[in-house]
């Protein structure tokens, strides 16, 4: 399918190819027939994006603090790395379109396909001939109704519109100001008349005056002193009942000519983005109420509500953003808002670079809604790869191929990266949920083809290992069906979410090995890292139980993360803190046999991801891992402790090792790139492939490391020690 992207550097459009989005539960694929142009949106992000780089730090300070603080912390390497790969990418402009269903997901009852849907929500409803749209991110188009695709196209910035008349809290007969005569100001003059009120507007361009004028303002004028006198002339004198800003502008002028036209204790809405540099005197004196609108209704920014389709109860939230866009429709169809009088361009998604050059000022002509439109019958390639190379030429029998399932930040700035680095592989496909992330990382590390069916690749004979880095609840599922069609297998950790995905895995390894034998490697890269090898090879020497302690200073993720959501995350116990179980497992060389975890009292703020986990080693060595989210992230990350046998070692966050040993002090450095261990981990991974030499990481290492994970998870449930039982032979037959 075709679909539009912007560089993050320079801005530039494309029209690209890609896979169409992946069918998810709780949502519909959706052939799209028009999307609009958000002109206010998409070309703050156009300027942003065509700004250099000291132009964009002088816009983001907030960014360049956090670039410092992972300078300090991490390295200038592995900074100026982490900043290329972001300003590599490229983002996907679009939130408000209609089109047909064409496919329901697994949990949707109400929608069939064949229904005409307005959607809504960046990263879903974008400028693409297919998309994915959670079922609460849409809303039919009322049957039978004469309501078209393009006037239903803006239904997101109606349902904008609506939302912030309902915070306004207008009432029939009510005078209304709305500043700001765009496409937003224009329908919520609309709205306001259609609920009875008096609307007075007021923008600089007179064509957008005499348009509001039209569709039925009482009153409107091109300057802040007739808009004065015009906001006297229709309230009697008595000032505005409620002023709506509809502008997008750094200044702080609409905000206080607000205040200026309204009457005592009246309500001022900001919808669009205005500067907020408030004169006080006449909001003190008139004791004025200024409510600043949030997009589109409750429900918005709420990943329950919108990913996971967590309706809220209409007898406590009438007006949720999907019942206003419900709304906004009924509208349309009931002939109260005029949408055509608005649109003033449309191009079709080949010429889509013409309506940005528009919206950006460079053809120098006027506009106000701009849509881009899709053929009417677009071809369906979801099932399809699309090859970026050619992929008629064989693969040596003895070549370590990749495909690659997820295509994430963590594959394209860290793992992806380390494989090209250590060479040695082919990069055949990559696969993930969103097709325009598969087209990239496909184009940018030199995969051959692109895809959204995993199915598709994990069955495809070029390849001969399945690199797993996807979100944590899929990892057992895309595991298993890797190993039962013969390939090897790298899955970022954690392996898997519960101790019955883990024995399911087991199970389908073991009855493969009568076969070809695929290799299951888990990225517990610190084991990796060559100061952890240097710090191995210094507790050799020490014949007598450890003690160790592991500080990580994780930092605070909210609560609605997806890797603190249960379902899909599993919680940072089992999602992170499995590195630490792994990597002391791995210093003292012996398996975790008993766990206790304990979390600090929470105020609210945090997902009990403040944790003390002890573990006791079957050497008799005992562990700490204490992990944190309430440290301040620019401090290091990771520290390990070890004491043993008169000697004492300490790891600094990979960067820095120091060891004494009687008396004797040595210090290991690396000074420009902290090093994880990525590289090394998949060094030995591809060596063991090409040799059929030993795992890098036994089974049995990791199957207890992912065993005493699940058991920290309980002990921080139920406040208990937990016994570990160590791995043995058909441990998990029944």
């Amino acid at each position: 399918m075709k679909q539009v992207l912007q560089q993050v550097s320079g801005g530039e459009i494309e029209v690209v190819d890609v896979p169409a989005p992946k069918l998810l539960a709780g949502c519909v694929l959706v052939r799209t027939a028009a999307s609009l142009v958000s002109v206010g949106t998409e070309r703050a992000s156009s300027e942003f994006a065509r700004k250099n780089l000291v132009q964009k730090a002088r816009m983001r300070p907030d960014l360049v603090r956090e670039v410092w603080n992972k300078v300090r912390r991490d390295g200038v390497a592995s900074t100026l790395a982490a900043v290329r790969s972001r300003m590599d990418q490229a983002s996907t402009p679009g939130y408000s379109s209609a089109g047909t269903v064409v496919e329901v997901g697994e949990g949707v009852t109400d929608i069939s396909p064949g229904d005409r849907v307005a959607c809504a929500g960046a990263g879903h409803a974008m400028h693409a001939e297919f998309a994915c749209i959670p079922r609460l991110l849409m809303a039919k188009i009322p049957a039978g109704s004469e309501v078209t695709f393009d006037h239903a196209a803006a239904t997101t910035v109606g349902a904008v519109a609506l939302h912030g008349v309902r915070t306004a809290d207008v009432k029939l007969g009510d005078v209304v100001g709305v500043i700001g005569l765009g496409l937003l100001g224009q329908l919520t003059v609309q709205i306001l008349k259609a609920a009875g009120c008096r609307v007075v507007g007021m923008d600089l361009a007179r064509s957008r005056v005499a348009l509001a004028l039209r569709l039925g303002a009482d009153a409107a004028s091109d300057s802040s002193t007739s808009f004065v006198d015009e906001c006297r002339q229709q309230s009697r004198g008595r000032g505005l009942d409620a002023v709506l800003i509809a502008a997008q502008t750094t200044s702080s002028d609409p905000v206080n000519l607000a205040a200026e036209v309204a009457r005592d204790r009246a309500v001022i809405v900001a919808v669009g983005a205005v500067g907020m540099e408030l004169q006080r005197r006449p909001y003190y004196e008139k004791e004025l109420d200024l409510r600043v609108s949030r997009s589109y209704g409750p429900g918005r920014y709420d990943a329950a509500y919108e990913q996971k389709g967590v309706d809220y109860p209409i007898g406590y939230v009438r007006w949720t953003e999907t019942r206003n866009m419900e709304a906004f429709l009924d509208l349309l169809a009931d002939r109260k808002i005029n949408v055509d009088a608005l649109i003033t361009h449309r191009f079709p998604i080949e010429q889509a670079h013409s309506a940005y050059e528009l919206i950006t000022g460079k053809s120098e002509q006027s506009f106000l809604g701009v849509l881009i439109t899709y053929p009417d019958f677009a071809e369906e390639t979801r099932r399809v790869p699309i090859a970026l190379q050619d992929r008629s030429n064989a693969l040596a029998a003895e070549s370590v191929s990749i495909g690659l399932l997820g295509a994430g930040n963590f594959a394209t700035t860290t793992l992806l990266p380390a494989i090209k680095h250590v060479g040695g592989a082919t990069l055949v496909g990559v696969c993930a949920a969103n097709g325009s992330h598969s087209r990239h990382t496909a184009k940018k590390f030199g995969f051959k083809y692109c895809a959204t069916d995993e199915e598709s690749l994990i069955n495809d004979p070029a390849v001969n290992t399945v690199v797993v880095s996807t979100r944590h609840h899929l990892h057992a599922r895309q595991v298993i069906a890797a190993l039962k069609a013969g390939k090897h297998v790298f899955c970022e950790k954690p392996l898997c979410m519960n101790e019955d995905e883990l024995r399911d895995i087991v199970r389908v390894y073991e009855a493969q090995q009568s076969g070809g034998k695929p290799l299951l490697m888990v990225g517990f890269n610190r084991r990796f890292a060559p100061l952890a090898v240097r710090l191995k090879r210094f507790l050799r020497g020490i014949n007598e139980p450890l003690a160790l302690h592991c500080r990580v200073n994780a930092g605070f993720i909210p609560s609605d993360h997806w890797l603190n959501d249960p379902e899909q995350g599993g919680g940072r116990i089992i999602g992170e803190v499995c590195h630490f179980v792994d990597f002391l497992s791995f210093l003292v060389g012996a398996a975790p046999t008993g766990v206790h975890a304990s979390s600090l009292a929470n105020p609210g703020k945090y997902s009990n991801d403040n944790v003390i986990c002890s573990l006791r080693f079957a050497d008799g060595s005992q562990g700490t891992v204490s992990y944190f989210a309430n440290g301040d992230k620019s401090y290091s990350k990771e520290r390990i402790e070890v004491f043993g046998g008169g000697a004492v070692a300490v790891l600094e966050d990979f960067r820095r090792l120091e060891t004494v040993c009687r008396g004797k002090k040595q210090v290991s450095p690396s000074i420009l790139r902290q090093d994880k261990g990525h590289r090394g981990e998949w060094e030995a991974f591809v060596s063991t492939l090409r040799t059929g030499g030993q795992s890098p990481i036994p089974l049995a290492e990791i199957v207890n490391s992912m065993q005493a994970t699940f058991a920290l998870e309980e002990s921080r449930s139920s406040n208990q020690a937990i016994a570990v039982a160590p791995l043995q032979r058909n441990h998990f037959e029944e």
